[in-house]
């Protein structure tokens, strides 16, 4: 199976009284129409950029209805997204495209996770399972030059 070609940008403005998406769709999708024709037809998912990466991450989501993002690890950008049990396919996407696209327009590594199956201690502990595992990797991958003779003077 193939998902078509579809993406997701993100805008702002520095206007108050201008609503960003709404300029960038127009009247009836007049604007974002002719991107789309430029596109050969390519869908675009137009959100609203916001600087708190939890809205962010919820605005990129849509059309899913999101309860609630938690930042689970900011210096690594991971997050879990808790969402209603009927909101789950739809945050998912068809082959897990709507959260693939979210998750490279934020920077942000994305879980969806059901709300009413949510246990935050055990995620808490995931997650920092996850980063020790991850540091650990890293220690492996480093090589120690003064094993082979060199010093930092070489470099």
């Amino acid at each position: 199976r193939h998902v078509g070609p579809r993406t997701k940008i993100a805008v702002d403005t520095l206007e108050g009284d201008v609503d960003p998406v709404g300029a960038c769709i127009g009247a009836r999708g007049s604007r974002i129409q002719v991107v789309v024709n430029e596109l050969q037809g390519e869908k675009i998912d137009v959100i609203r950029w916001s600087p708190d990466p939890s809205t962010y991450i919820s605005n990129a989501l849509s059309p899913a209805r999101i309860d609630e993002v938690r930042l689970v690890d900011p210096e690594g950008r991971q997050a879990h997204v808790l969402v209603p049990e009927d909101q789950l396919s739809l945050a998912i996407g068809k082959e897990g495209q709507n959260v693939r696209l979210a998750a490279r327009l934020t920077g942000w590594k994305i879980d969806i996770k059901d709300v009413n199956k949510y246990d935050s201690v055990a995620a808490m502990a995931e997650v920092e399972s996850q980063r020790q595992a991850d540091l650990e990797d890293r220690s492996r991958y480093q090589p120690d030059y003064q094993d082979a003779g060199y010093t930092e003077e070489n470099y």
